[in-house]
C-alpha cells in the first residue's frame, strides 16, 4: 500500500494515564480508559455514533453471485476513505475459525459502554462493534439470516488491533448478528498490517543462514540414519518458518492525542452528558 502518507483516517490516539481515543477523520468514535495496574488491567469503553463503513452496501444478488470476497474487499478498501490503511504492507486473509468464546462472552453486545478484561499475557481476544447491533428479528438481519442458511452470506470485515489482542468490526455488523442468530460462527475477512518487503527479506535471510549452518553441522554425520531423519525434520521446520514470515503482524500504531489529557477529558464530559447513566 502506497500513496497514503501521514496518519490513517481511522486511527487510535492516546494520552496520559491510559486514555485512548478512536477517531475516523475528525469524528471521535470511541473513548477508552485503562483502569488497574499490573498485568491484568481493564479497559472501560464508551462508543459514539457516526462510524462509516469503508465498504459499499451489499445487495442480495451480489452475495449470491460467484465472487472472490478477498479480492473484492481489497479493491474496495484501496478506493475507500475512513480506513486504518496507511503506507506499508497489509494483508487480507479469510478467517473461518475462532477459539471458543470469541463470538459469545467476548463479543461486546452492549452499547455504548463496554469493559474489556485485558488478561495477563493473553490480551482480551474478542470482537468489538463500532455501531449498535440490530436485534435478530430486524428486517435486514432476517434477510441476512436467510443468506446464512443458504451459505451465501458475505464475510464480516475485521481489523486486527494488536494492543487489544482482538478485532474491531469494520463492516458487517448485521451479518455477524445474522450468522450468530443461525448458530453459525461468522465467516470473516481479517485486515492486518504486516512487515514490509525489506523487513521480510531480512528475516528470511536470518532464517536461511541459521538453517544452512545447521545443515553444515549435520553434514558431518553423513550416512547416519538418524541424521537423515533429522535433516527431513529440519527441512520441514525451515519451510514452515519461511511460510509464516509474511503473516507476522506489525503492532497497531497509536498517535499522540492532540491536546492530550485535557482534550480527552473534554470529550468524555460531553459524552457522559449525552449518556448520563453510562
Amino acid at each position: 500500500m502506497s500513496g497514503r502518507p501521514g496518519p490513517p483516517a481511522l486511527r487510535f490516539e492516546t494520552a496520559e494515564q491510559g486514555r485512548l481515543l478512536l477517531r475516523q477523520g475528525e469524528r471521535p468514535l470511541l473513548l477508552g480508559r485503562s483502569v488497574g495496574e499490573g498485568c491484568c488491567p481493564e479497559l472501560y469503553l464508551h462508543r459514539l455514533d457516526g462510524f462509516r463503513s469503508p465498504l459499499p452496501a451489499l445487495r442480495s444478488s451480489t452475495m449470491r453471485s460467484e465472487i472472490n470476497w478477498l479480492h473484492r474487499y481489497a479493491r474496495w478498501l484501496e478506493d475507500a476513505d475512513g480506513t486504518p490503511l496507511r503506507d506499508g504492507r497489509w494483508e487480507l486473509a479469510a478467517r473461518t475459525g475462532f477459539p471458543p468464546g470469541i463470538w459469545t462472552e467476548d463479543f461486546v453486545r452492549d452499547w455504548p459502554g463496554g469493559r474489556l478484561e485485558l488478561s495477563c499475557g493473553g490480551g482480551w481476544h474478542g470482537v468489538l462493534p463500532l455501531r449498535p447491533l440490530s436485534p435478530p428479528d430486524a428486517g435486514r438481519v432476517k434477510a441476512y439470516r436467510k443468506h446464512a442458511r443458504e451459505g451465501t452470506l458475505a464475510p464480516v470485515l475485521l481489523w486486527w488491533v494488536t494492543f487489544l489482542d482482538g478485532w474491531v468490526i469494520l463492516d458487517g455488523h448485521d451479518r455477524a448478528v445474522a450468522a450468530l442468530a443461525e448458530e453459525r460462527t461468522p465467516e470473516c475477512v481479517e485486515l492486518s498490517q504486516v512487515p514490509d518487503e525489506e523487513a521480510w527479506r531480512k528475516a528470511a535471510e536470518e532464517v536461511t543462514e541459521g538453517h544452512e549452518e545447521r545443515l553444515r553441522r549435520l553434514a558431518a554425520r553423513a550416512g547416519d540414519p538418524d541424521a537423515e531423519r533429522q535433516r527431513a525434520r529440519m527441512e520441514q521446520a525451515y519451510a514452515d518458518a519461511i511460510a509464516s514470515l509474511p503473516y507476522g503482524v506489525l503492532p497497531t500504531g497509536c498517535l499522540p492525542l492532540p491536546g492530550g489529557a485535557a482534550a480527552w477529558d473534554d470529550l468524555a464530559v460531553r459524552a457522559m452528558f449525552q449518556f448520563p447513566r453510562d
